[in-house]
């Protein structure tokens, strides 16, 4: 993952990305990433539960 910070409490996904952060430009170079789990992965502590998130702006 970059630039994400998940956290469980009760039955509550909190998300965290920090918006001032930039990893460069996408592989199609459209855009530029902000943060990506760079794919689908296990929410922590529920393996059955999957999350796929791409946060990017405009280049």
């Amino acid at each position: 993952m970059k630039n994400i910070d998940m956290a469980i409490e009760g039955n509550i996904l909190t998300i965290r990305v920090d918006l001032g952060k930039d990893f460069g430009e996408s592989k199609s170079g459209k855009s530029i990433t902000i943060a990506s789990t760079e794919g689908n992965i296990a929410v922590p502590g529920h393996e059955e539960i999957k999350i796929g998130l791409n946060i990017y702006r405009k280049k």
